[in-house]
């Protein structure tokens, strides 16, 4: 069975439109849920919405949004007023501007969607706008109002289809000057930073998500599957307290680590295998002058 779309509509770029439906590109629906149980019965616990004074239940046809302009007066606000708001994005994805990906910071992505021509007469309209974004490496900005709110949407040739990604307003993004200002300035020597690029390097790969298991899933499959067969939860063993005690003896042990014992490498510790053979001569020389002396 085919998923219902989230939205349908019109894509629009200047005076060519076509109708299409956008789709969910992810998905949580397999994910483990649970319910909320009363412990002493077993049964399932059933939330009740109720009055706030009176402390009666509301039953679903009597229920309305409310908006607080004062401390406790409300004016209200009906489905159907909602969903006239008149914005021309409640029924139209109008791009507005073309510009680079990568001028796009990935900290504004949000939740993506698929967009599908959604009639046999838009395939052609669809496939021009799509095209030209390809010739062009462009990505479109456009405006869609989805669940009752306008998300600004950035759209990129995806295969046949366009992919959209909601974007994150400017308000909605925290400023990072204010989590990273307490940073002091570090200055990392020079031999560290050559064998932290070394287990670096060895640890280079392609992603590919096929390889990255949802581990708490699989856990919590094997703890109710442990329950339903009246046996003990499984319990992960308490990790091993570390005996490193500075960075640079946990660099060197983690580069004998990724090579399997076979040493640290040679251009990693060049540099202080260098500044340990300065010190030694240094030394060598102040203890011949001290027996001169006496």
């Amino acid at each position: 069975m085919a998923p219902r779309p989230n939205w349908k509509g019109y894509l629009k770029l200047s005076l060519v439109s076509c109708s299409v439906a956008l789709y969910s590109a992810t998905t949580t629906s397999e994910r483990i849920r649970f319910n909320i149980l009363n412990k002493k019965t077993g049964n399932r616990v059933r939330n009740l919405v109720v009055d706030s004074e009176t402390e009666e239940p509301v039953e679903q046809e009597d229920r309305v949004k409310g908006y607080q302009f004062e401390k406790g007066q409300y004016i209200q606000v009906e489905d159907d007023e909602l969903d006239e708001v008149a914005l021309e994005s409640t029924h139209t994805i109008d791009i507005e501007k073309f510009i680079p990906r990568d001028q796009v910071d990935e900290i504004y992505l949000d939740e993506s969607y698929y967009i599908v021509p959604n009639d046999k007469v838009a395939y052609e309209a669809f496939a021009v706008i799509r095209e030209a974004m390809k010739k062009e490496d462009l990505v479109g900005l456009a405006r869609v109002v989805l669940y009752r709110r306008e998300r600004i949407l950035m759209l990129t040739p995806r295969g046949k289809g366009l992919m959209a990604t909601a974007l994150r307003y400017n308000s909605e993004v925290r400023a990072e000057d204010s989590y990273f200002d307490e940073i002091p300035d570090t200055k990392v020597p020079s031999d560290m930073l050559n064998l932290a690029v070394h287990i670096l390097e060895s640890k280079k790969a392609k992603f590919d998500p096929d390889q990255f298991e949802d581990r708490y899933e699989s856990a919590l499959s094997e703890l109710i599957r442990a329950k339903q067969a009246g046996k003990p939860a499984p319990k992960l063993d308490a990790p091993k307290a570390s005996n490193v005690v500075n960075l640079m003896d946990a660099l060197k042990r983690s580069v004998n680590a990724e090579k399997g014992g076979k040493g640290v490498s040679e251009r990693s510790t060049r540099a202080g295998h260098g500044r340990t053979t300065h010190a030694r001569k240094r030394a060598t020389s102040t203890r011949s002058k001290v027996k001169r002396a006496g």
